[in-house]
């Protein structure tokens, strides 16, 4: 196996189970739900919000068919993402993928599970607040960002 396939992987799994760990302590070991939020830093609380559309609340979906639709379009994206993955010769791209296979799959697994995402870190300062996230969604923004980066890079079109 390739060494980037191996890094590949890794991040899958670091990701997803970095994911899924916290949002099972905050809500049975913290007891988000229970307990309610606290201020971890002047600019960061963790608050529990369920998140039943995509990223930023789009697209929210009430209905069974719409939670099932986007726990598929999770999977299906996450088994497209990572035949390219799998595939991808750059380290860099590799890693994109992984962040973003790994953050589709934690996702997708509190769809299925509990019909909506956990969202739980809320970024604030003075009157601005940022939306809520977790996980997976930072490591999908960063490989996003990570996949903008590489797209635009002169080594990288020439490699292609």
């Amino acid at each position: 196996m390739r060494p980037n396939r191996c890094l590949g992987l890794a991040i899958v799994v670091i990701v997803f189970a970095l994911d899924q760990a916290s949002k099972l302590w905050l809500l049975f070991s913290v007891g988000l739900a229970e307990n309610g939020p606290f201020s971890v830093l002047p600019f960061m609380d963790i608050v529990l919000a369920w998140n039943r559309g995509i990223s930023y609340g789009l697209f929210q979906q009430y209905s069974d068919l719409g939670r099932w639709g986007l726990v598929a379009i999770s999977f299906v994206a996450a088994v497209w993402l990572g035949r390219w993955m799998w595939r991808e010769p750059r380290r860099l791209t590799v890693v994109a993928l992984a962040l973003i296979i790994g953050g589709a799959l934690g996702n997708g697994v509190d769809r299925a599970v509990y019909g909506a995402v956990v969202d739980f870190v809320h970024l604030h300062w003075g009157r601005f607040s940022w939306y809520i996230f977790n996980v997976a969604d930072a490591a999908i923004v960063v490989g996003v960002a990570a996949l903008l980066y590489e797209s635009f890079r002169p080594a990288a079109k020439a490699a292609s």
